[in-house]
């Protein structure tokens, strides 16, 4: 591995280079106490090391370790180590050896807003950056550390709550102000990403705060609006579930904050408890200044960002249909709304090695290539899907279209019964989901 340095505007980084790509890890792109919104870093002393990644969300897992029976930690984190810290805010960049005017990509991972970590075994951007595009991953608050809302902090801050989206905001803000001194685009800056990270990203581009920092969007098995699926309250409306979880905390705010990290997520947890709608507490919410508005009233409204958009969903994903159906749902309002165009497709190759199927998130290892990296017997119609989806891919984030020369055409979708891109076991075109 060889030495590298970049002068950004924040102060001079040195990560290093590896096969051919530069590689910047652990950088910290904005700083927050508890409950706090970030402030974007914009400043260090003397040289910053980007040899490590930066710690993970404070979650569940950094005091009740995964075991083999967790079918996400098989797939995704096995053998990987993490540290984990409330001091979370940090990005990982993947950078081609020589780039001018590169387009960007920030991977915003899920996890139910509850977990995960940008730096998972997926999300090695090292083979986009072989093709000439930046590819960031970043971390984020979760969980009650990133979604509590409360009184007593709208009284102090204005507001309350989707901490951790301002987290990923300030992430795209950062980029935009620093990635010039990469080789990269600051105006052309995709954002990506799965479950929690696809819902994420439809709020942060259903908000003005965002308008001039994204210029695309990918959002699988997660994107799309309607009102079967992540139904998001008022942040007045989770005031009761939060007192009961930060009264038994202390009675002061003072007390809430130097409560042990432990203590908060336990409470949490005591908190959901036997409710399967108590979720719905712990993630994004009206607040008011990011989000402002619900599915239904988007729906009216069109207050998004005028993007080129790009939606996956996979045949066994949990309520498949409906994501199905909430995906090409959002890209025809796109067409009805005459904004830029939208593209959606329908995943269902079977993954080999087990009879699992075409599993929530199972796109992770086509869309950014890692098949090396699990331990799945890919074949070679595997890696024939991923160099597919990763030329589609290249091609939306360099020209706000994925079809192009030797591929599948790839149509955008115009109507809720249009047909999408489906990827089976056999072939690669477009077609009907669940046909």
């Amino acid at each position: 591995m060889e030495a590298v340095r970049c002068e950004t505007n924040c102060g001079s980084l040195e990560g290093f280079r590896k096969d051919g790509v530069c590689r910047y890890l652990g950088i910290r792109y904005a700083a927050a106490g508890r409950w706090e919104y970030p402030k974007e870093i914009t400043h260090w002393d003397g040289v910053c090391s980007a040899a490590e990644f930066g710690p993970a969300a404070m979650q569940q897992r950094t005091f009740e370790p995964e075991t083999e029976e967790s079918f996400y930690y098989r797939e995704f984190r096995k053998g990987i180590d993490f540290s984990y810290s409330e001091d979370c805010q940090y990005l990982n960049l993947y950078v081609p050896k020589h780039c001018e005017n590169a387009p960007v990509i920030l991977y915003i991972h899920g996890g139910a807003f509850q977990g995960g970590a940008g730096h998972e075994k997926p999300f090695d951007g090292s083979l986009y950056a072989q093709r000439g595009i930046i590819f960031a991953s970043c971390n984020y608050r979760l969980g009650p550390f990133g979604f509590c809302s409360h009184p007593l902090l709208k009284e102090e801050a204005g507001h309350t709550g989707n901490y951790g989206l301002y987290d990923q905001l300030t992430a795209v803000k950062w980029l935009y102000h620093n990635i010039g001194a990469f080789g990269g685009n600051p105006e052309n800056i995709t954002v990506m990403g799965q479950s929690a990270g696809a819902m994420s990203i439809q709020q942060l581009c259903s908000s003005r705060e965002a308008e001039p920092y994204i210029a695309k969007a990918i959002m699988t098995s997660g994107g799309g609006i309607g009102k079967q699926f992540a139904k998001f309250m008022t942040a007045e409306e989770t005031y009761p579930f939060w007192e009961k979880v930060l009264s038994a905390l202390g009675s002061s705010m003072r007390e809430w904050r130097e409560a042990s990290p432990e203590q908060v997520l336990k409470q949490t947890n005591l908190a959901m408890a036997g409710d399967m709608e108590a979720i719905n507490n712990v993630m994004p919410v009206l607040d008011g200044v990011m989000i402002t508005e619900r599915g239904e009233e988007l729906e009216q409204s069109g207050n998004w960002l005028k993007i080129p958009y790009m939606a996956g969903t996979t045949k066994d994903d949990m309520l498949a249909p409906v994501l199905t159906g909430m995906a090409k749902e959002w890209a025809a309002l796109q067409f009805e709304k005459g904004y830029p165009s939208a593209y959606c497709f329908w995943f269902g190759r079977n993954l080999p090695g087990d009879d699992k199927g075409a599993w929530h998130s199972s796109e992770l290892w086509y869309t950014i290539g890692q098949l090396g990296r699990c331990w799945r017997p890919f074949e070679k119609w595997d890696r024939e899907i991923s160099r597919t989806m990763m030329q589609y891919i290249e091609n939306f984030v360099r020209n706000g279209t994925p079809s192009g020369k030797g591929l599948p055409v790839w149509e955008s979708t115009n109507h809720p019964d249009a047909p999408v891109l489906c990827i089976t076991d056999s072939e690669i075109k477009m077609g009907m989901p669940f046909a």
